[in-house]
């Protein structure tokens, strides 16, 4: 196993580390790990190497497993800037430099130049925190020019650009390679000290994606959960114990990561092989994911697990026509202007949306919290091969709850919807409307539609003419349902008046 905690000279320190991660589907992860550090009586300084390109170091936790008093931070120091030719040139203006110039048909030779200017833009990892002036400012300071090339003086002369490849003198021993924490630490007695070491980083990400296929007739689907790891970390984890957190987790304002099933006693997420692959369990407000084997999860690496699998599961499918289509000129406009405004709300949408639609139930071999995802959905054909049908993305979905997949358009129905009267009375408070509405089924089949409408003018309202009976869905909508015979069309009238 690699060596993550390096000591300065004269003190030895602990090499191995067991880790465990905690990863959020809000792109960060909570970073655990366990190490053993040798460590004088009083005051000690650790440099800490293997760490992560995005850590937050206010997020830093040191604690002694055994006696947690006896060792306390003094000082820390976070050094996100490591070493780079940009940086030693840096760290090399107003010096004189040995270049090496690569000589077309010729053995290389060695120029001498001054590095007046090295084009570095220092800390650019917080371009993100202090926002556009800062980066300005820096890119400034860095080359007033703002031309972004080092300047150079070869034989008193000044020139743009380096000449060749730039040699440095040999590193100091604290030079830092890749970032690093620098630790001032007290301890209350010597010795070998297990501690537990944490943080918080950005660059890592996990989310949950799904399989549904359908068979060739019906809608009953088998579906398969896929949980996707990515580290854009900066750091390699080996054998890593892995957890997932699933919920939406308060971060204070202002916090920006850097970019880089299933039941609530604890129930197993079963594999391919029957074994369990994931296990999950109530946590706070959420619902945490362990993957019951270490695992290795390298920077830079995408890496999926099956965490869920189930075969027929129920499902109905459900056409849904929202014939209102808002002109993006109204976008914003009150009551008082919407209810005196006739073309308001005129404008038709002809498509009518195919859903399917299951409960997250035991009953329908599920019945476990489901973390938010895409589900992909895939119908089997005539041959026997899957035809990738539609796609569609769920949210967090607790036990007995209701998923409605959004799949497409229908291509064989269409909806029609148009107004056919509307009366302002500004003296009286009220407003009369009536709308017409025609949807036709090309289908080979009878089929149900759920037409809704918004009743978007005012909050007081009745409908005091209708061709079909409705439903009530919350105060400002309503809901007709139409059964539809193949090649018939059904036309639904009908009134609303709003007093104010």
């Amino acid at each position: 196993m690699r060596t993550l905690l390096l000591a300065v000279p004269l003190l030895a320190a602990a090499l191995s580390a067991q880790t465990q991660l905690t990863i959020y589907n809000q792109n960060f992860a909570a970073v655990k790990e366990t190490r053993a550090l040798d460590l004088t009586k009083g005051e000690n300084e650790i440099r800490v190497t293997d760490i992560t390109a995005h850590l937050e170091p206010e997020s830093v936790i040191l604690r002694d497993l055994r006696l947690p008093d006896s060792i306390r931070i003094l000082e820390q120091n976070y050094e996100s800037d490591p070493l780079s030719e940009g940086l030693l040139l840096r760290k090399s203006e107003g010096k004189v430099l040995e270049f090496e110039v690569t000589e077309p048909n010729g053995p290389p030779r060695i120029v001498k130049a001054r590095i007046l200017r090295s084009g570095y833009v220092p800390h650019t990892a917080a371009f993100q925190q202090y926002g556009a002036q800062y980066q300005y400012a820096q890119q400034a300071y860095a080359n007033p020019e703002g031309g972004g090339q080092p300047i150079i003086e070869v034989d008193g002369k000044i020139k743009f650009g380096l000449p060749g490849k730039p040699i440095f003198d040999s590193l100091e021993p604290k030079a830092f390679l890749k970032p690093t924490l620098l630790w001032r630490l007290s301890s209350g007695d010597a010795g070998r000290h297990q501690v537990e070491f944490s943080y918080l980083t950005g660059g890592m990400r996990w989310e949950a994606n799904y399989n549904a296929v359908a068979a060739e007739k019906g809608d009953s689907f088998d579906i398969v959960g896929w949980v996707t790891l990515e580290n854009m970390s900066g750091k390699d984890f080996e054998n890593a114990s892995v957890k997932l957190m699933a919920g939406d987790v308060a971060r204070a304002p202002g916090f920006n990561p850097p970019q880089a099933v299933f039941s609530s006693n604890g129930a197993n997420l079963i594999d391919m092989s029957g074994g369990p692959a994931v296990t999950e369990k109530t946590f706070e407000e959420y619902h945490l994911y362990t993957l019951e084997r270490p695992t290795t999860v390298l920077d830079r690496e995408v890496k999926q697990v099956e965490f869920v699998r189930a075969t027929g599961v129920p499902a109905e499918r459900i056409y849904v026509y929202d014939g209102l289509k808002v002109d993006p000129r109204y976008r914003g406009w009150g009551y008082e202007n919407i209810r005196g405004t006739a073309e308001y709300g005129t404008e038709s949408n002809p498509k009518v949306w195919a859903m399917l639609e299951f409960k997250n139930s035991e009953k329908s071999h599920l019945g476990m919290p489901l973390p938010k995802g895409k589900v992909k959905v895939y119908r089997h054909d005539t041959d026997g091969r899957n035809e990738f049908v539609g796609e569609d993305a769920v949210d967090h979905t607790p036990k007995d709850e209701t998923v409605r997949l959004y799949t497409g358009n229908a291509f064989d129905i269409v909806g029609e919807r148009r107004q056919t009267n509307y009366k302002l009375d500004n003296n009286g408070h009220s407003a009369d409307e009536s709308f017409e509405i025609k949807v036709r089924n090309h289908k080979t089949g009878p089929v149900q539609v759920s037409v809704v409408e918004h009743l978007y003018r005012w909050l007081q309202w009745d409908i005091t003419d209708k061709s079909l009976d409705y439903a009530k869905k919350d105060a400002r909508t309503v809901e007709f349902r139409p059964t539809i015979e193949p090649g018939g069309e059904a036309v639904i009238h009908y009134t609303v008046h709003y007093t104010w």
